[in-house]
């Protein structure tokens, strides 16, 4: 017996959603919900700072929207991953510090000093480059040093922060502004990796120079006040994104997906559907084919062949699952238990306030920031509020 799915009660947001119409679909950001979410993590951590995380084209959202609106907001710290990131923020706002998390390329010193901007330094070879370009030109550069308290990525390790403490004459031509590290697991607040990881930061960092410290990102401002120290570097939380697994975070949702519905038609039993004929119906079937596919960032894991579950969208308010195959361009979506009759020109949530990040995710076997980092230019982008 075939249960109805439900459904909450109208107006449903996508049947208010007007998309043009030679687009396919629409990707609403909300930058008034960027920046609400920036205020609630800063007044979560104070008196720690609260920077902000805007690498990757601000998690595929558009740093040329997204930091300014945080800027106008109150936000001066920010980190990028890359030098060429920190010449397109530094581009976007003369006074703000930037911080490049992926550290000194060999070779690339005079592009972060073109920037005006600081390396995490994370290695003694990146130390030692960073000090002879600083005898070079006869001025201490300003960085920050990334200290590696349990994820084994990148950071020095304990044998090479007792060399370099030992090393006084690399020391003297650094400014030292910030030491940090990364957690491995703060989205799980049992892991005993944690309190081992801030054990071992406290150590290191005793071992520098004196300067401000940084050890938690989205998640982990969520462990306590034990994490925040002088400075917290949130990413994905500032995005909506619901990692930690002990509570939720304070922010709302700042990005929603939209898609057309191009076509419904009727499937007897049996037919295929969408490449390889992977799901076949097992009843008389309406299936709505939609303008998305993973060319705009939904997964190619989210199709679901015969007998199995995969992705979903919310059309008139109800769940519908993908069936077969997620193509580069369209989707196949199963319409026939919809309350609502569903038709060509009708709008369809793919990523929103029902269907978050955290369950897109999961549903494409992957994770909330894989999906919001993938999210493709080819729909139309519409930014609202953040003072623009």
């Amino acid at each position: 017996m075939t249960t109805r799915p439900e459904i909450k009660s109208p107006p449903f947001p996508a049947d208010t959603v007007s998309i043009a119409g030679a687009e396919t679909g629409v990707l609403h950001i909300d930058l008034d919900a960027l920046v609400n979410n920036w205020r609630a993590l800063a007044r979560r951590v104070a008196p720690a700072e609260c920077g902000a995380v805007v690498k990757a084209d601000a998690y595929g959202l558009g740093i040329g929207r997204v930091l300014p609106a945080l800027a106008m907001a109150g936000c001066q710290t920010f980190f990028v991953a890359t030098p060429r990131e920190a010449a397109e923020a530094r581009a976007l706002d003369g006074r703000a510090r930037i911080f490049v998390l992926d550290g000194l390329f060999p070779g690339a010193a005079d592009d972060i000093l073109a920037a005006a901007a600081l390396p995490c330094l994370a290695g003694l070879a990146e130390v030692e480059e960073w000090a002879a370009h600083a005898r070079r030109i006869g001025a201490r550069l300003a960085c920050a040093l990334h200290v590696d308290s349990g994820l084994h990525r990148l950071g020095l390790p304990l044998d090479e922060v007792q060399r370099l403490a030992a090393r006084p004459e690399l020391l003297e031509s650094l400014d030292v502004v910030l030491v940090m590290s990364h957690l491995a697991a703060a989205d799980d607040p049992a892991d005993p990796a944690n309190a081992a990881q801030l054990e071992a930061f406290t150590l290191l960092r005793h071992l520098l120079p004196r300067a401000p410290a940084s050890l938690a990102a989205s998640d982990g401002l969520m462990l306590g006040p034990d994490f925040h120290f002088d400075l917290v570097r949130p990413g994905y939380a500032l995005y909506g994104g619901q990692a930690f697994r002990g509570a939720r975070a304070p922010v709302s949702p700042v990005v929603s997906v939209y898609a057309r519905v191009l076509q419904v038609r009727d499937v007897q039993p049996g037919g295929a559907v969408g490449y390889s004929g992977s799901w076949r119906a097992p009843r008389a079937s309406r299936i709505a084919t939609l303008a998305v596919g993973y060319a705009d960032g939904l997964g190619r894991a989210a199709s679901a062949p015969t007998g199995a579950s995969g992705g979903s969208v919310i059309i008139h308010g109800a769940r519908m699952p993908i069936v077969g195959r997620v193509s580069m361009d369209l989707i196949t979506v199963d319409v026939t238990d919809c309350p609502v009759t569903v038709a060509r020109g009708d709008v369809a949530e793919v990523i929103g306030q029902t269907l978050t990040l955290e369950a897109v995710g999961a549903d494409a076997r992957t994770i909330g920031y894989e999906v919001l980092t993938r999210l493709g230019r080819r729909m139309q982008r519409v930014y609202a509020g953040g003072g623009a």
